[in-house]
């Protein structure tokens, strides 16, 4: 399991832990070390202030800078030369996410007590489209900083369990892929749907760079009894992990490039692609 399973789930999986999600988590003071990387004396503060640099602009009503920098909750400021594995450490620290299944999102929206769809920031800083609402937050809105702008407040959808399930399937239909997001680990602010339009995404596999989400506790495999070549499941991977075999017509999936996403199986007309937990692949047990 990931690190963060080890870390914070108690060798489960760490994101189906309600104390990650507890407002005693939110409130609670930070350490030095957290408060030097964050810059802020407790999660409330950092989720509050990344509400407001990050969230807000993207309602497209609320006064705020879009540019093409990374968002201001990435953990990469101040300027200073590191190492990938520092940078990778910051982030691990205050945000830092990881791909899940549907089945997995699931689980995750029956055990939070609220889920409020929100515009997301990502699409905002590299597309300029406003009110794109891909971002689904847990316990949103500690300080009512959300109310202090009406426009925003008036407009936001606060979901119920079923109605939060019936847009993630959609989006998963549509090859979007969900990951969960931590504000100052192990507290998790929430879900969202991304593509190459997502900063995290675009930075990470897009461009080639340090890591900014864990991949899923999950690979997916081709059972090739059922698989008859359609390559419909092609097109729906966002990590480059399948390949098509023309002699034997057949797809394969490469499980060291494969994030687990799952995504790639609302597209198999023939339900030939299953997910297979990562640590009964020996070969990528330990890649994350």
């Amino acid at each position: 399991m990931c690190e963060f399973c080890t870390e914070h789930g108690e060798g489960k999986k760490w994101y189906l832990q309600m104390k990650n999600y507890s407002d005693g988590l939110l409130h609670e003071e930070l350490s030095s070390p957290q408060k030097k990387i964050a810059g802020a004396l407790t999660r409330v503060e950092w989720v509050s202030r990344f509400l407001e640099e990050f969230v807000l602009p993207a309602f497209g009503r609320i006064p705020g800078k879009r540019d093409e920098s990374p968002p201001a909750a990435s953990a990469d400021t101040p300027k200073v030369e590191r190492t990938e594995e520092e940078i990778v450490r910051a982030r691990k620290i205050v945000h830092f996410g990881q791909v899940l299944p549907i089945e997995d999102v699931e689980e995750v929206i029956d055990a939070v007590n609220s889920i409020t769809r929100l515009p997301c920031g990502c699409r905002y800083i590299y597309t300029g489209k406003t009110d794109q609402r891909y971002c689904f937050g847990f316990g949103i809105d500690p300080k009512g900083i959300l109310g202090t702008f009406p426009d925003a407040a008036s407009s936001l959808e606060v979901l119920d369990k079923e109605k939060a399930k019936q847009i993630f399937r959609a989006y998963d239909d549509e090859g979007l892929v969900h990951s969960i997001w931590t504000g100052v680990t192990p507290y998790i602010i929430g879900l969202c749907n991304c593509d190459r339009d997502c900063g995290a995404y675009k930075a990470y596999i897009e461009k080639d760079g340090v890591a900014t989400f864990f991949r899923a506790e999950y690979v997916c495999e081709v059972d090739w009894d059922l698989c008859t070549g359609c390559k419909s499941c092609m097109s729906q991977c966002q990590f480059g992990a399948q390949f098509y075999s023309s002699a034997l017509s057949k797809v394969y999936i490469a499980p060291e490039r494969c994030f687990g996403c799952g995504v790639c199986r609302a597209a198999c007309p023939n339900d030939a692609i299953a997910l297979v937990p990562r640590q009964e692949r020996a070969e990528v047990a330990g890649l994350w």
